[in-house]
């Protein structure tokens, strides 16, 4: 199963720093790949002229894991 497993934020200080936690499923001819990705970041207020909602500018996007958990020939 692929997907976001979780976000972890801090709106302690500012710039929010960010980490995201989240698993690949890799499907190819010969095998499947289960793969482990680590994310972090900071956001950044973005202000808008509009009545928007708030929106986030990211900066400094950074993979910290992106490794092999299984793989499965088929």
């Amino acid at each position: 199963d692929s997907g976001v497993d979780s976000v972890k934020c801090d709106f302690d200080q500012y710039p929010y720093k960010v980490n995201t936690y989240a698993r690949q499923l890799i499907v190819r001819e010969s095998s499947l790949t289960v793969r482990s990705l680590v994310t972090s970041c900071r956001l950044l207020n973005a202000h808008t002229e509009r009545q928007q909602p708030t929106r986030f500018i990211i900066e400094a996007f950074t993979i910290t894991e992106n490794k092999d958990l299984q793989t499965i020939k088929r």
